[in-house]
């Protein structure tokens, strides 16, 4: 009794807690609850998510899971083989493959992701909601009612459990309602546009079992194959009236259900749960002169403190915020490897949020063995690649093989393990993970390609989505998408080699690099394929991959400059209507690149005002009735939020090939600016100022030692912290010292 009290006075104080409020311009702040469950207020651990919104005049949350999955297979990659779908190219006979290798995706609602359940309470008497925010700093969500009752909620940040309280309910009495999916009755709920799948009763599942107490309510839905998952809810009404309560979420496969008990062992979590948040905000800030810029990035940054956390899944197309709809999460919600997961994590690099990064790559390592036996299986060679669709346990989808089953989907996974090198300079993380991955995916690459007149040549190659599911979208000769893949991954082997002492491997892994052909280049740039101009307006940035984000191209070379000039300026011919809304987020870091900073920002602008909700989640279609694009429709996926925080990142601080820049796309028209131990390759944390439209200091720490590489924002400078004489200038422009483990370089502008 005396923890139930205890809780309970944590939560009566939590709108009177005294905390830093710099991030409250950036709260989710609105005058009434949600009327859509993509619109709700989102909290959420990694593991354990919610959505808080109003349905049919009652308060609504929305629980979720992140692992939470019907993993039946509707593939049988038993039947289907990279030799016989090039066969089958050769013969015309695409429908022969697009039979096996498509229609179970579409045809079955499993695999999928599973929302929980959902949890509603009666507020017809507490009077009309007078505000609604969200407070990003601590993850709290705090509604208050005209009568003066105040609803708080959050998720623990360390703890597998969210609480709620009803404060000053006077004589109101208010317990939870467990709302129960449709898994096992034939209610079908209208349409909302947001591209849903068919309804959940499609997966067939026996009715759940709901036990009510008192104070609690534990439901227990049984899914396939004996597995099942539970909720339990628990609440105290207190003296007062008060309500508080508390939830959580298990399945068979992981840990059992908790007892929410009122032990005196029970923790309330809310110093430790706003600790992690101050650690989370502190690992990096920026500060730019563009509030809707500046908002969405906080923004973006809440949503991934969320979403990646470890021990939890990597994050899918929603992570835990799937669909509360009544239907299958739009693309059933899964593992899309062939743009999406990338694309989440591009911003845990440079905003030094590296643990939240490893949850992809720990999520990949966690699959490797699976994947290692569908490369077998499916390519039929040694070594490693990852299917482009994914269940939880990393097993192959299906639907549209150009991209769910992609030769090269693995060369674009190891990206993430080489950054997760490069970013911390680790070698325990190079030796256990970056090194095998990296060199298991670059021999199956081989392995996979065929080599004749000294040069190498990839059976089958596509482009994500160009020509969708037909046989047009595969290309006989290398797509510069795959071949950017290729190259990149091949130069990450002979570098990753080297670094583990493998000499005689990087040699090898250069060799096969140098058997590579040339990218398709011509008047407009990178083209799709030879022989295949980008024609029309297309959502997928993929044929300049090797601009952003493998980082093959340099604008300072002038050959390399004239084709990312050349592939921008064709971009902008062809227009955005076929645009979703990661693709502005995409461009923006493509511009950033080429340091067309007024472009990149405008990317941003668009991105921010016309392809999300109010709530800040990224819709894919254009809100704004197809001001930028046709695409109007508006299924909630998270690539397109967490690639515009890179966006931004990208104008502030950019790490090169061998270099760092500070500074290197920021509009003229931003006086101010400002950043803080945002993260370079080479484990730099750098920080920098501009004041009156002026660059004034760079201040670089090393957290390991090396040699830093930078291009300053100024053209002489004056060093502090560290003896001038061993600050050497190149002919490039690039300044260059060697510096101690934790040892700090200040640069101030010379104003010459």
């Amino acid at each position: 009794m005396k923890t139930k009290i205890l809780l309970l006075l944590v939560l009566q104080c939590i709108g009177n807690f005294i905390y830093a409020q710099s991030l409250k311009p950036y709260n989710l702040s609105f005058p009434k609850l949600a009327n859509k469950w993509d619109e709700a207020m989102p909290l959420g651990n990694g593991m354990l998510g919610v959505l808080i919104w109003e349905k049919n005049n009652k308060l609504r949350l929305s629980l979720d899971r992140a692992d939470l999955w019907d993993e039946r297979k509707a593939l049988d990659i038993s039947k289907i083989n990279f030799k016989w779908v090039e066969e089958q190219v050769h013969q015309n006979n695409y429908a022969a493959v697009q039979k096996i290798g498509d229609e179970p995706y579409d045809n079955s609602p499993y695999p999928t992701k599973l929302p929980a359940a959902a949890m509603e309470f009666d507020i017809a008497k507490l009077g009309k909601v007078v505000s609604n925010e969200l407070d990003i700093e601590t993850a709290l969500n705090t509604v208050k009612f005209e009568n003066g009752t105040v609803f708080n909620c959050y998720i623990h940040a360390r703890q597998q459990r969210g609480y709620f309280s009803f404060e000053n309910l006077k004589s109101t009495a208010i317990i939870p309602n467990l709302i129960v999916h449709n898994y096992a009755n034939n209610l079908i709920e209208k349409g909302d546009n947001s591209h849903a799948g068919e309804g959940l009763q499609k997966l067939g599942y026996a009715k759940g079992t709901v036990n009510n107490t008192v104070n609690s309510v534990r439901y227990r839905q049984p899914t396939y194959d004996g597995h099942y998952y539970e909720v339990l809810v628990k609440w105290t009404t207190m003296e007062n009236g008060n309500v508080i309560g508390s939830w959580t979420i298990s399945n068979d496969k992981a840990s059992k259900l908790p007892v929410i008990s009122s032990t005196a062992k029970e923790p309330t979590g809310w110093d430790s749960h706003t600790e992690w948040w101050k650690n989370f905000w502190n690992k990096s800030n920026i500060a730019v002169p563009d509030q809707l810029i500046q908002k969405q990035y906080y923004l973006e940054m809440y949503k991934l403190g969320c979403v990646a956390r470890k021990g939890a899944p990597a994050i899918t197309l929603q992570a835990v915020w799937t669909a509360d709809n009544g239907s299958l999460p739009p693309w059933k919600g899964d593992f899309h490897n062939d743009l999406n997961t990338q694309l989440s994590y591009w911003p845990t690099y440079t905003a030094n949020h590296l643990a939240e990064g490893a949850t992809f790559t720990d999520w990949l390592w966690k699959i490797r063995k699976s994947n290692l036996t569908y490369t077998k299986q499916y390519f039929g060679v040694e070594g490693l690649n990852v299917p482009g669709v994914a269940t939880l346990n990393g097993d192959p989808m299906g639907g549209w093989i150009q991209y769910s089953l992609s030769p090269t989907v693995s060369a674009w996974t190891a990206q993430h393990f080489y950054w997760q090198w490069k970013y911390s300079m680790d070698n325990r993380l190079l030796k256990t993970r970056a090194y095998p991955y990296i060199h298991e995916a670059a021999t199956y690459l081989e392995n996979i390609t065929r080599l004749k007149d000294g040069k190498r040549s990839l059976p089958l190659s596509s482009s994500p989505e160009f020509n969708d599911n037909s046989i047009k979208a595969w290309f006989l000769n290398w797509t510069n998408f795959d071949l950017a893949l290729a190259k990149f991954l091949f130069k990450a082997a002979a570098e990753v080699s080297k670094a583990k002492g493998k000499v005689d491997e990087s040699k090898h892994w250069a060799e096969i690099l140098n058997q590579l052909p040339g990218y398709e280049i011509n008047e407009t740039g990178f083209t799709i394929a030879p022989g295949s101009n980008l024609t029309s307006s297309h959502r997928h940035m993929s044929q300049y991959m090797a601009i952003y984000p493998l980082d093959l191209l340099d604008v300072n070379d002038e050959q390399d400059k004239n084709i990312i000039d050349n592939s921008l300026k064709r971009l902008e011919e062809i227009g955005t209507r076929a645009w979703c809304g990661y693709s502005f987020s995409w461009m923006a870091s493509l511009y950033a690149r080429a340091y067309q900073a007024d472009k990149a920002v405008k990317q941003l602008e668009i991105f921010a005002s016309n392809f999300c909700s109010p709530n800040s989640f990224h819709l894919n279609g254009d809100q704004k009735g197809g001001q930028y694009s046709g695409f109007t429709y508006r299924p909630f996926t998270l690539e397109g939020n967490l690639a515009f925080a890179q966006g931004v990142q990208e104008l502030l601080l950019q790490s090169r090939n061998g270099y760092i820049q500070a500074f290197p796309a920021v509009p003229q028209s931003w006086k101010d600016v400002a950043f803080n131990n945002l993260r370079a390759e080479g484990a730099f944390l750098v920080s920098g100022n501009k004041e009156n439209g002026v660059p004034t200091k760079v201040k670089v720490y090393a957290e390991k030692a090396g040699v830093l590489r930078i291009k300053l924002p100024f053209k002489t400078y004056v060093v502090r912290d560290i003896p001038v004489e061993i600050v050497k200038m190149g002919d490039d422009g690039i300044v260059e010292v060697s510096l101690k483990k934790r040892q700090t370089i200040v640069f101030e502008n010379g104003y010459e």
